[in-house]
């Protein structure tokens, strides 16, 4: 018999060997509906309530998925140097790093002084990793282009998620430094990923669910333009309908991930969909026209109740034991 199933103890210790990085998209996707709901109270009037108890509940998760990680860095270090030779999981380490990001935002207003703590650790642990993986990507001995995804967005094009907050905790031009190398590296690795989605076999349902990341880069990336330049010009609206038209053809194609089984990679529904109605709102805020208002609003509640199930779907596959197991 197998020691990992002979004992609970061996099965935790299994468990956490195959505890995986790519956890971290919970955050991303809790933080992201927070973003949306304080953005709600803010310019809709929604109680406070609700995106404070979010952001709570947020904090927490990263707190614990940090503890947990790191008690399998030191217990399994080979089980983690082995996700960081994979060519997909590798892009999902940035996701520690950007949910710090994403919390250092939502704890600017009740805690200026904290945020710019988490956000200049999340700024400078981001930059390593974009360092990282993009060393990873020159040098590599082993990438071939099935192995192109959207997570591949992860690591670099992450940098346009730091203007949003660095704007109010840092000098202006280190903002414009990380959205640069967002933007730009964005267009060449949007490039790569529609190449390989046109031309060579379809993602693996595992990673369909990443499809969606295609939305956040112009999402996020109008929130910070309009952060850094305060007006909605042309270049944002270039941005804003990117995001939007990325937004439609998902939709169009919602039965295709309505039968999908449940993966952890479903998350990546989540913060995408979540920098897109934050974006709506803004859209709104400046525009006098009730279509934004309206799509903002249908967008809260889609995210809200698509998180929902997500939670609901990742407890029953913990309870069942579908989580931290060999794929």
């Amino acid at each position: 018999m197998d020691s990992t199933l002979a004992s609970p103890h061996g099965d935790q210790a299994g468990r956490l060997a195959h505890f995986p990085v790519a956890l971290f998209s919970t955050v991303m996707g809790m933080a992201g509906l927070t973003l949306a709901w304080l953005k709600a109270h803010h310019l809709g009037g929604m109680p406070l309530g609700v995106g404070e108890l979010l952001r709570w509940a947020a904090s927490a998760l990263y707190v614990f998925l940090l503890f947990m990680y790191a008690a399998k860095l030191l217990r399994h270090p080979g089980e983690v140097a082995a996700e960081r030779r994979h060519p997909v999981r590798l892009n999902f380490f940035p996701a520690i790093s950007i949910g710090l990001l994403l919390l250092a935002t939502a704890w600017l207003p009740a805690a200026p002084v904290l945020a710019g703590w988490m956000w200049t650790a999340g700024a400078a642990l981001h930059l390593a990793f974009t360092l990282w993986a993009m060393s990873g990507w020159i040098h590599h001995t082993h990438y071939e282009i099935k192995h192109a995804n959207p997570a591949w967005f992860i690591p670099v094009v992450g940098n346009i998620l730091v203007p949003v907050a660095g704007v109010h905790v840092a000098p202006v031009d280190i903002s414009w430094f990380f959205f640069s190398i967002g933007l730009v590296f964005w267009l060449v690795l949007m490039t790569i990923v529609m190449y390989r989605l046109f031309f060579h076999e379809p993602l693996p349902a595992r990673l369909t669910p990443t499809l969606f990341i295609l939305i956040a880069p112009p999402a996020v990336g109008f929130l910070s333009y309009l952060a850094l330049t305060g007006t909605v010009d042309g270049f944002a609206r270039v941005l804003y309908f990117t995001a939007l038209f990325l937004t439609l053809l998902l939709a169009s194609n919602a039965l295709r991930f309505f039968r999908l089984p449940f993966f952890i990679s479903a998350w990546a529904y989540s913060f995408p969909l979540a920098a897109m109605t934050l974006a709506t709102f803004e859209m709104g805020a400046r525009n006098p026209a009730p279509f934004y208002t309206v799509l903002a609003w249908v967008l809260l509640t889609a995210l809200s109740a698509v998180l929902a199930l997500l939670v609901l779907n990742t407890l029953r596959a913990a309870w069942q034991g579908r989580i931290c197991v060999p794929e």
